[in-house]
């Protein structure tokens, strides 16, 4: 009875060291790079170390279904509308009651307004920075002063975020960490290529095939790519280029659509929408090539590159600190169509150069870019937020 007791004792320490976090994101109703972080950040948690748990304003429930730890969901469209407050007491009684230690937050809305909820319900703020303030809105600029104020810690997605969030928001330096999303080896590794949705296309038999990974935006430069297309199909009639996203701007997606009409590419460039797993189109693909005008870190190179695909990627946010110009990949300057598909055909054309520097790419991810990379280091962030509160009390 002793020895039982003596047990029980044990595990009631150890689950209330285990730290809770609450994940706090506008929405979860499309997976794009935020989105697919934190619902992998959340299953690959160990959680015999940290309690998970999400809350959102929209959800998909086909979304929701596939997550594993409780997800809650606050209604609300406007802030000053009732169902915000209604919202606002629902989530404070949420931190409170279950006693939430951090709240990290992701997207503007969760930034702002959740970082303030949860600072005046005693939890620690953690305020993700995935991007170079390009989705920002302006009117929001004051906000954003407060809740940078108020933060514990400022996650940044890479180097360049982080440099950002010093030097436009004017953050202490001390407050900003940095931690690079991280790629499962483990899914990519458990893929078979028999199983393969894309092998029946009409497209599976091209010459080449070239793969983006993007919603369907403008700052994507998804029109980049499309006149990098025709340069390629020039000289390479037969090449195909796969781009796999949602739509989500439509006015820019018809404009999109329009410009392959146009240059005669409706054979040479197929809109797949969203893919809920790229990586058998990635290890189908001779290349990968996103053009963005602004990144923060790229979910989609990173998954390339684990998948061995050599890729082509503009010089923007934290792309250059995972890519080693014509080492691991290639960097070319943003709005250039020209560059990039040169670049592309250099890849194409010698596939024993791009082999070799497809294989340098994997192993940057391994060593730098894992998901268990990422996990270790978001879970000494908690600790240090943790041991600093109590240093305090």
């Amino acid at each position: 009875m002793g020895t039982e007791s003596s047990s029980q004792d044990v595990a009631i320490g150890e689950a209330k060291a285990r730290p809770h976090v609450l994940f706090l994101i506008d929405h979860l109703m499309a997976l794009g790079g935020g989105e697919t972080n934190l619902l992998k950040v959340v299953q690959l948690m160990p959680p015999e170390l940290v309690r998970c748990s999400i809350a959102t304003f929209r959800i998909k429930p086909e979304i929701r279904q596939s997550i594993s730890v409780p997800v809650y969901v606050f209604p609300w469209k406007r802030f000053f509308h009732l169902d915000a407050w209604k919202a606002v007491i629902a989530l404070r009684e949420l931190i409170r009651t279950e006693k939430v230690d951090i709240v990290q937050t992701y997207f503007e809305t969760s930034n702002l307004w959740g970082g303030l909820v949860a600072k005046l319900s005693g939890a620690l703020l953690l305020s993700s920075r995935r991007d170079m303030g390009i989705l920002r809105k302006a009117r929001y600029a004051l906000a954003y002063r407060l809740v940078n104020r108020l933060s514990d810690r400022v996650l940044a997605v890479s180097e360049e975020v982080k440099k950002f969030c010093i030097d436009a928001d004017r953050i202490d330096p001390k407050k900003v960490s940095v931690i690079y999303n991280g790629v499962d080896f483990k899914q990519i590794g458990a893929e078979n290529s028999d199983d393969n949705p894309f092998a029946g296309a009409d497209w599976a038999g091209a010459s080449h095939i070239i793969s983006c990974l993007a919603n369907i935006r403008r700052v994507k430069g998804i029109d980049i790519l499309i006149r990098t297309a025709e340069r390629v199909c020039r000289e390479l009639p037969n090449a195909v280029f796969v781009i796999a996203g949602s739509l989500y701007e439509r006015d820019y997606a018809e404009e999109v659509q329009a410009m392959i009409r146009s240059l005669g590419l409706e054979k040479n460039v197929k809109l797949l929408d969203f893919v809920g797993d790229p990586v058998p189109l990635l290890k189908m693909s001779d290349a990968f090539c996103l053009l963005s005008r602004s990144e923060g870190f790229c979910n989609a190179l990173l998954e390339a590159m684990a998948c061995g695909v050599p890729s082509v990627v503009t010089r923007v946010g934290g792309n250059p600190e995972a890519i080693t110009d014509g080492e691991n990949g290639f960097l070319v300057p943003v709005e250039d169509d020209a560059a990039a598909a040169e670049k592309l055909l250099t890849l194409l054309e010698h596939p024993e150069r791009a082999a070799q520097i497809g294989q340098n790419g994997r192993t940057s991810v391994e060593t730098r870019f894992s998901a268990d990379v990422m996990i270790h280091k978001l879970i000494d962030v908690y600790r240090d937020l943790l041991a600093e509160r109590d240093r305090k009390r």
